[in-house]
């Protein structure tokens, strides 16, 4: 195609300020081009065989591409080619109507910025030119360079591979009637646990089939081909049919090309202009196709195979990313740009297509542009113990809660590994039931529970934080030293609530079985490294890991944590018998202020010990004990809440969606650790004590987790890590004299 001058500016529509080069007038665009596929009122076209809507999807993939390698180019950074594989794909999602599309591939953003600009969603944040496009791509406060829930339009964040279907499948148990197309990359297809995820979901959730993944096969992952790219069309097929997938349907480029292109992967852009409409009629038919199936209730994943950096400025992983020479002045790009180009006209066309689809921008009509209405969960009857009664079990009361919860709202789901009853919650599937095919009242399941077990932590944290994003309620429970392969997805979830310019529930966690009981079930149990990795996040200003000393705590962090939006909330918990320490009004307060004291002694000098845990309060409680009968005073602090001992220029609160600017002064700070010694202990990492030794001035000591072993009781384990009364004892006595 040849590139002409632009007309004078004057003449040019807004949108088109910044579109460096215009193409002559297409083959029959007076025929096929001169009105919207898409008619006035409509929302997608009338028939994916119709010459004309295959001539204007054709258009729309060319918009694209063109889009995504100036947006990309002009900050010589960004990802373009892995997009522009599967443009025609992508179009023809749009001129179908279907604009709920998801993505597993964060280097495909710019190709999603460059249709929410068409369809003018990105009007929401001031963008209203190709030139603006360009200028605020990799910008602060602008188009990031990954998919974010800042960005209008924009459904779900995407970075991580391997993320996107939980997503998707999320969205899809919440909105039956619509569809959720995914893309996901060959390149990414063996990430965890892609497959597998999908596999027990719709084991779960047979009729739930309303979600479509997308596999664009271009042969070639970052920096070299896809381990997948030898694989024949009949044993990609067979793969995905292998794993349950009722209704493959694959595109080849390689049976439409004309130019007689080396390989398996070949680029639909240099086909004649005849054979370029006939894949891309193949590719809106087979799209269709697949849509409908998906929302017939057939588990369907459509294929496109065509050549990493079709159409853009390089072939194969070459194309997967610009470099500091890939300018907008290079002659490769500016070729590959003019090759590109299309006529004002043609883009006049694609732009009113893409606004009408779907029913308008998808800023103004995709489901994470609305708050999912959540049904109202009443004052929760909370149980109170009396403080040093009969022991009891955390985790279990939590539970009770849990089960009321889910019979109040019937979209809450709890996922799990399959380890509730060893969690000291088998009352939440006595209450919620397991999601099973095989119903069975022994082992409380049946078909329509509504807790959710693979065996998979990614899946269980996958569907939960997905399902939190897209407005409903969630629990996530986990043992702590297992939980960390679930943390990925739910850091890249925080991190979107952070950002999202609507307000979700937050993302609540149950984290049982810390290290210290786990102990005595060797090394592959004792994990609380997971601690350091909240206590680090919570410097973000949306993380807030809470450690509820009791069953009477752990049921108001829980209570309190219903109530938040756009938070990740930790509950640590025991799942031992353990003392009633607080009153549900303590928890309160120490939700409120950080922290709070359980038990003081005045003598001659005063030890303060600030405590994270439950379990780690009994060598403490023990020492202090002690030190009472050698005249030193003692203060026993429970640290519940530890973000809000930060002081408020720690922690990038206002930077957040929903900001939470609750830090205790330096006043309330002093009444609850000053003291002539200052000593903080944790069954964790020791990281998160540091909002009270970053505030203290008092001598100050730690004693925190240094590494597993298989131990015979938690005693022995706390022993085994220097977490003893002799030794907390000994290094007090140090400290004031």
């Amino acid at each position: 195609m040849t590139a002409i001058t632009p007309k004078a500016s004057s003449a040019l529509p807004e949108f088109s300020e910044g579109i460096q080069y215009f193409g002559e007038m297409l083959p029959d665009f007076e025929t096929y081009g001169a009105t919207p596929a898409i008619e006035s009122g409509k929302v997608a076209i009338a028939d994916p065989t119709d010459t004309k809507a295959v001539y204007q999807t054709l258009l729309a993939a060319d918009a694209l591409r063109y889009l995504t390698l100036q947006v990309t180019g002009s900050k010589a950074s960004g990802h373009p080619g892995g997009f522009a594989s599967q443009a025609e794909a992508y179009a023809a999602l749009v001129m179908l109507g279907y604009k709920n599309i998801i993505t597993e591939v964060g280097h495909h953003a710019p190709g999603f910025y460059s249709a929410m600009f068409l369809d003018r969603s990105l009007e929401d944040m001031d963008i209203f030119t190709v030139q603006q496009l360009r200028d605020r791509f990799r910008e602060k406060h602008g188009l990031l360079g990954h998919l974010s829930g800042y960005i209008p339009g924009i459904l779900a964040p995407a970075g991580p591979l391997g993320q996107g279907q939980h997503f998707a499948m999320a969205a899809a148990l919440l909105h039956r009637d619509t569809l959720f197309p995914f893309t996901l990359g060959d390149g990414g297809l063996g990430e965890p646990y892609i497959m597998s995820s999908m596999a027990h979901f719709n084991t779960a959730y047979p009729s739930v089939t309303n979600f479509l993944p997308v596999l664009v096969w271009n042969g070639y992952s970052q920096e070299h081909h896809s381990m997948v790219s030898l694989k024949t069309n009949a044993q990609m097929t067979a793969y995905w049919q292998g794993n349950g997938f009722e209704e493959v349907i694959l595109v080849d480029a390689k049976e439409f090309d004309d130019q007689n292109q080396i390989g398996d992967y070949v680029d639909s852009t240099a086909f004649s202009f005849e054979q370029r409409l006939a894949f891309t009629k193949a590719v809106l038919v087979a799209v269709d196709k697949a849509a409908r199936s998906a929302l017939s209730g057939k588990l369907t994943v459509f294929i496109i195979k065509q050549l990493k950096g079709a159409g853009v400025h390089a072939r194969g992983a070459k194309s997967h990313n610009l470099y500091p020479k890939d300018t907008l002045d290079a002659p490769h790009i500016v070729s590959a740009l003019k090759t590109r180009a299309l006529p004002l006209e043609a883009w006049q066309i694609v732009r009113t297509n893409a606004e009408r689809a779907g029913g308008g921008p998808a800023a103004k009509t995709v489901v994470t542009e609305f708050e999912l209405p959540l049904p109202d969960l009443g004052t929760l009857p909370l149980e109170e113990y009396a403080v040093g009664g009969e022991p009891k079990v955390s985790t279990t009361a939590m539970g009770r809660l849990v089960g009321i919860v889910g019979q109040k709202d019937a979209n809450f789901l709890v996922t799990n590994a399959d380890g509730n009853e060893a969690s000291g919650i088998g009352n939440i599937n006595q209450a919620l039931k397991i999601i099973h095919p095989t119903t069975d009242d022994l082992y409380n399941q049946a078909p329509n529970g509504q807790v959710y077990e693979p065996l998979s932590e990614d899946a269980c944290a996958g569907l939960a934080v997905g399902l939190s994003l897209m407005g409903a309620r969630t629990l996530w429970c986990s043992y702590e030293s297992f939980a960390i392969n679930g943390l990925p997805i739910w850091q890249t979830v925080i991190q979107a609530m952070a950002e999202l310019r609507r307000p979700t529930p937050s993302t609540i966690t149950l984290f049982t079985a810390g290290a210290l009981e786990q102990g005595r079930n060797g090394w592959t149990h004792q994990r609380p490294e997971i601690e350091a990795y909240f206590a680090s996040m919570m410097r973000n200003g949306n993380v807030f890991p809470v450690f509820p000393p009791d069953a009477n705590s752990t049921q108001v962090c829980y209570d309190w944590a219903l109530t938040t939006k756009n938070k990740g909330i930790v509950i640590t918990a025991s799942k031992s018998p353990l003392p009633i320490r607080t009153t549900f009004a303590q928890t309160r307060q120490g939700l409120e202020e950080g922290a709070v004291v359980l038990h003081e002694i005045a003598g001659g000098k005063k030890v303060v010990f600030a405590v994270i845990g439950d379990m780690t309060l009994i060598p403490v409680f023990e020492a202090a004990a002690f030190l009472e009968t050698e005249g030193i005073g003692v203060k026993i602090v429970s640290v519940i809440n530890p973000r809000r001992l930060y002081r408020s220029h720690d922690v990038a609160w206002d930077t957040c969606s929903e900001a939470d600017n609750g830090f205790i002064d330096d006043v309330k700070f002093a009444e609850l650790f000053a003291g002539d010694a200052l000593i903080g202990v944790t069954g964790g990492a020791a990281a998160m004590l540091e909002p009270i030794m970053l505030r203290s001035n008092s001598k100050r000591d730690t004693f925190a987790w240094k590494r597993g072993e298989t131990t015979a009781s938690a005693g022995e384990l706390m022993a085994f890590n220097g977490l003893t009364a002799e030794a907390l004892t000994k290094r007090a006595i140090e400290l004031v004299h």
